[in-house]
């Protein structure tokens, strides 16, 4: 407990929606420039989900990893206007961590990765449409949930209307479900939806100040400490389960 008032408290904090309108005071009005890169030596299978999340995010380019340090690429990211910088690490050829670095001050963002499916993997699933993506957010009623919430939501640009593709993140007991769909509507009002993948699940560990490059100096917003897992029951980034509520439409 000790530990938790030191951060804010244990379910975000005080100081988590304090600097939040500074770091992302431009959202929404320039688009996000995203920087993607994997952990070193990257199986074929870790390069081909890479190339599979620059895809879901408009605006991104990839970059191999080869033998640069995290230092070297935070300020090649911030000298070239890079809005966020994301890495994913993998355990034995399958993606295990996705880390969403803002720049150029911070937030980073720490998140588990399971349940991975790639497009790669689905036979015949077609090709994904480059419009930007509405989004669709369920679930996330706490500050340490809303926080969670923009750190994923300011990776998109604002879609246009008549975009056809849908992203979701659908927290149920602080597990993020992502889902990709294109949509069209049939006989003018029924909407059939099509998954075009990836898929996976999130659940988020850590949130820190600052930026990947100076993690260890960087203030700890919040983290998930063993103690806080003894109950089942115990949710952070909402009150409730997940399942009977209202979808929070962000685009």
């Amino acid at each position: 407990p000790e530990q938790a008032l030191a951060m804010g408290t244990e379910m975000g904090g005080g100081a988590i929606a304090d600097h939040e309108d500074d770091e992302y005071r431009w959202a929404g009005v320039e688009d996000p420039k995203i920087v993607l890169t994997t952990s070193r030596d990257p199986s074929s299978r870790l390069k081909m989900f890479a190339k599979e999340l620059r895809l879901i995010f408009p605006n991104s380019q990839r970059m191999n990893r080869g033998n640069y340090e995290i230092k070297q690429l935070i300020h090649a990211c911030r000298a070239n206007q890079v809005t966020d910088f994301i890495m994913v690490h993998e355990h034995r050829g399958v993606p295990d961590t996705l880390i969403i670095c803002h720049l150029p001050y911070g937030p980073t963002a720490y998140f588990t990765m399971s349940d991975v499916v790639m497009r790669h993997d689905i036979p015949d699933i077609g090709t994904m449409s480059e419009q930007f993506p509405h989004l669709v957010f369920h679930n996330f009623k706490t500050k340490l949930g809303q926080r969670t919430m923009s750190i994923l939501k300011y990776l998109f640009p604002v879609p246009k209307e008549d975009s056809k593709r849908v992203i979701t993140f659908a927290n149920h007991d602080d597990h993020i479900m992502f889902r990709h769909h294109n949509y069209k509507k049939v006989n003018g009002k029924d909407v059939e939806l099509t998954e075009i993948g990836p898929r996976f699940q999130l659940k988020l560990f850590e949130i820190k100040s600052g930026t990947l490059d100076s993690e260890a100096a960087a203030d700890t917003e919040w983290a998930l400490r063993p103690y806080m897992n003894t109950s089942h029951k115990r949710r952070f980034l909402s009150d409730d389960d997940g399942w009977q509520q209202e979808d929070d439409v962000v685009n």
